[in-house]
């Protein structure tokens, strides 16, 4: 059974498939550059898995995408002759993504064509979500933490960040997004790209 809310299982599974073959990769040479074995890249392009965060964290590090970039991405592949400007995106009609370890659930603010991309994420109670550094090349990201508490790992800096607080990224570094309250946090991530890979 899968843990994304359909059809968003379907949508990132054939966005994985694009960016491999748009770099001409095979499935060996994706597995050799993220990390993640060849069966369960397999897998995930078949929508038969259900990607956890830490392997859409090193597949968008091999594609030099962000998570945030890759799910805006698939999210927007049923709107790719649609800009999306001046439409209103209900919420109910947003397209959440659950990763199946922790928990944490993700939502896409903005379309893939808005100049910044915007993401609400929900860590619950006793999460903890590893990114590599290699998920941050090329973007420029700021974290807003709306309700709750984040502790926040960037490389060897650890932060403690509650509601209202904000932290804005420099140089790419492993990175932890870690709820070690007992209550949920919710926070907002806004990224901008610099040099398009």
């Amino acid at each position: 059974m899968s843990n994304i809310v359909d059809p968003l299982v379907g949508q990132i599974a054939s966005r994985i498939r694009t960016e491999r073959e748009r770099r001409r990769w095979t499935l060996a040479q994706l597995a050799d550059a993220s990390g993640v074995s060849q069966a369960m890249i397999s897998r995930i392009e078949r929508g038969e898995s259900s990607p956890t965060a830490v392997v859409l964290g090193k597949l968008s590090a091999a594609f030099q995408l962000s998570v945030s970039s890759l799910l805006a991405l698939a999210e927007g592949a049923r709107e790719e002759t649609d800009d999306g400007l001046g439409e209103v995106r209900r919420q109910a009609d947003a397209a959440e993504w659950r990763d199946p370890a922790t928990g944490y659930r993700r939502r896409q603010i903005t379309s893939p064509h808005f100049p910044a991309e915007i993401a609400e994420i929900r860590l619950p109670a006793g999460a903890r979500v590893p990114y590599p550094a290699a998920a941050f090349a090329f973007v420029r990201q700021a974290v807003w933490v709306l309700d709750g508490r984040l502790t926040f790992h960037d490389g060897d800096t650890v932060h403690e960040l509650d509601a209202g607080d904000t932290i804005e990224l420099g140089e790419p570094s492993d990175r932890v997004f870690a709820n070690t309250t007992d209550t949920a946090c919710r926070y907002a991530v806004v990224l901008t790209r610099g040099t398009r890979p």
